[in-house]
């Protein structure tokens, strides 16, 4: 069937199952845009690309489908940069179409041209500049098979404007075959008996699981693990979720603002394994005092991963899908009961806290009162800083999915759009955005989008006029000399929201932060809670950059 390029684009959108695309048009993007019209995929405008990108990742998150992006040429597609970073880092299966200037205009500093395939290169997994009408289905297929297939990541691909008006005739390939990428799904089955034979041998084990078991779906193949050994799990940021926070043998979040139990665990452990974990630095602390006593096992789709912060000793490669299933089947529970009674004394003795005040709200009061109303159901979105940390360490996280959060990067700005990629995701299910007055602000555009489609999203605003992480490192390392940190004139967020026709509302006082939250949960569309919070708290416990975890601050 003949069709134009931009016709086939969309075409091949529906071939992929696409049926939700976020974007922002522009010049070199309206034949692509004209072939959307009555093409029967739903897109979602928002207010800037960077809010589409986010809104597509936090789609991709919740759902496990393919997040799908649409921007016009130059400034359009460069404002997609951070939010391809920040899926990139997370490893979230996206496809990026942007357009681009004419193929006779390319090289020549034309009217919003930008090499986009340049720029991104380092931060997808891979990318495509369509320079043939014949190439385009196939760099389609392929770009979603990338995104996918493997570990997961962004791909982009460029489409000059003089392709996506070429006549093309339709037939989506069926099958692909790429020279040079064949992802990895089975392994050596050896290496899985030698982790169970660790397991069987080992004193002192402990699971460390990682957002990789959230992204492969394995979170009851992981549940039967743990309940077959009876050994103790922490988690990563990103595997929050993946293993319900409420189990007893969860130890919490590990590393720079991890548990007591959970550091400790690690650090005393003899044998650690790394389930679809990268060992990052928020985790490690300092690497050569990460684990010293431990046989360290890290299972793993990506081989680029293994080795590369810190040394295993058993490497198993592949996806969590074949591996923990198999490790199931083999492995037999030790003896490690006088282990399991220690690092529960550590969880009972040490765990999280803060002083309550009855002048001012307590911002872990607001995340622990969010848990309690929704019972730790429905989805839990944030942005970056404080609040984020506060969010990881005291809601009480009970399905896989449920927490989307910019971890690897740590983008500000993410949560609110973040948030509608969710809920429209997932329509019938309560989403609420943990952020600061900070992160608010960077995308805070994207109320419009909100209110103009219903989206009954729920946003904390956890409000102490100021950049905190920042200042609590000022106050901690710098002498408390803040610079740059204090928004001095502060913003009255819940107006912000008012005008853009949400419903705002701002609470100050302790007493009257539960009614406020329940009336935010009975509205029926968007809400922007501005929560006055206590300017001066930190989040603990802390261990220092480049610090052993044994090394906590309040913990």
């Amino acid at each position: 069937m003949l069709m134009s390029g931009a016709q086939a684009v969309i075409a091949s959108l529906k071939a992929e199952g696409v049926e939700l695309v976020f974007g922002y048009p522009g010049g070199s993007a309206l034949p692509l845009y004209d072939a959307l019209y009555d093409s029967g995929i739903t897109h979602i405008l928002t207010r800037h690309e960077q809010g589409a990108a986010h809104a597509a990742d936090g789609y991709a998150r919740a759902t496990g489908k393919v997040g799908v992006c649409l921007s016009t040429s130059g400034p359009g597609a460069t404002n997609l940069v951070t939010g391809i970073a920040t899926a990139n880092m997370d490893s979230v299966p996206m496809v990026f179409i942007t357009s681009q200037v004419s193929t006779s205009l390319i090289g020549k500093d034309s009217f919003q041209e930008a090499d986009i395939t340049g720029i991104t290169t380092p931060i997808t997994k891979h990318n495509f500049l369509v320079k043939r009408p014949q190439d385009l289905l196939k760099y389609m297929k392929q770009a979603f098979y990338i995104a996918r297939t493997g570990r997961p990541g962004p791909v982009l691909i460029d489409i000059p404007k003089d392709i996506a008006t070429a006549e093309i005739d339709f037939v989506y390939p069926e099958n692909i075959n790429l020279r040079g990428y064949v992802p990895i799904f089975e392994g050596e089955e050896c290496k899985i008996r030698q982790v169970a034979d660790a397991i069987k041998q080992a004193k002192r084990p402990v699971f460390f699981i990682g957002g990789g078991v959230n992204m492969a779906g394995v979170w009851s193949d992981f549940s039967a693990l743990v309940e077959k050994t009876g050994i103790p799990v922490v988690s990563s940021l990103m595997g929050l979720g993946a293993f319900p926070s409420q189990h007893e043998l969860h130890l919490g979040m590990v590393g720079m603002h991890g548990t007591f139990a959970a550091n400790q665990s690690v650090t005393n452990a003899d044998l650690l394994i790394g389930i679809g974990v990268r060992f990052d630095d928020r985790v490690t602390g300092m690497v050569s005092k990460f684990a010293p006593h431990a046989l360290i096992v890290h299972l793993d789709i990506d081989p680029a991963e293994i080795n590369k912060n810190v040394p295993t000793d058993i490497r198993v490669v592949g996806h969590l899908k074949w591996s923990l299933p198999l490790l199931n089947q083999m492995v037999e529970r030790g003896d490690y009961q006088d282990w399991v009674a220690q690092v529960l004394d550590w969880k009972g003795k040490h765990p999280l806290k803060y002083e309550a005040s009855e002048d001012s709200i307590k911002p872990q009061s607001v995340v622990q009162a969010i848990s309690d109303l929704t019972s730790g159901e429905g989805f839990i979105v944030t942005d970056v800083g404080q609040h984020q940390m506060w969010t990881a360490q005291y809601y009480s996280f009970k399905n896989p999915r449920s927490f989307i959060t910019s971890g690897g990067l740590g983008t500000m700005g993410f949560g609110l759009p973040a948030a509608i990629g969710v809920q429209l995701g997932n329509p019938d299910k309560l989403v609420w955005a943990v952020s600061g007055d900070g992160s608010i602000l960077m995308n805070i555009q994207e109320i419009a989008t909100a209110v103009e489609h219903n989206i009954p999203i729920k946003v904390a605003v956890l409000n102490n006029r100021g950049l905190g992480m920042v200042r609590q490192w000022q106050r901690m390392f710098y002498h408390k000399r803040y610079s740059a940190s204090k928004h001095e004139a502060g913003t009255d967020i819940a107006r912000v929201a008012e005008a853009f026709g949400a419903k705002g509302i701002r609470v100050e006082k302790p007493q009257d932060l539960l009614p406020a939250l329940k009336e935010a949960m009975d509205c029926t569309g968007p809400v922007i809670m501005d929560i006055w919070v206590s300017e001066e708290e930190d989040v603990l416990p802390m261990v220092p950059a480049g610090a052993p975890l044994h090394e906590m601050i309040g913990g």
